[in-house]
């Protein structure tokens, strides 16, 4: 289990947070004014989708923990202010989502993340 020095951001709290029922608790790993840009094959490096705040992280999250599907954090390495992971989701129907996610901490909490997804079509 990796921790960042002097915070509550762990292997261990992120994992709670992905794998629960709503978006609350990974919501709460963000700092108010974090920024997330996402890359897949709709929003590609040279146009993401970026959110700015925690408002707009909620409303995503809200979306995503909505939907009839399972999260599971398959990895997880956290040195010094930053953070990489690796989680799997599945929908009921079977499809399948990988996502990457590379984050800047900023006293504990997510202040930049860059989350790269790919899914079944």
């Amino acid at each position: 289990m990796g921790t960042a020095a002097g915070s509550a951001f762990d292997t261990d709290t992120l994992r709670r947070a992905i794998e629960g029922n709503t978006g609350n608790n990974l919501l709460a790993l963000y700092a108010d004014d974090a920024r997330i840009r996402i890359v897949d094959r709709d929003n590609q490096p040279s146009h993401p989708t970026v959110l700015h705040g925690r408002s707009q992280i909620a409303e995503l999250l809200d979306d995503v923990y909505s939907r009839d599907m399972t999260h599971r954090l398959d990895r997880c390495v956290v040195q010094g202010d930053h953070a990489a992971y690796c989680e799997s989701c599945e929908y009921g129907d079977g499809t399948r989502v990988l996502a990457e996610s590379m984050v800047t901490l900023r006293d504990g909490k997510i202040s930049e993340q860059l989350i790269i997804q790919a899914w079944d079509e």
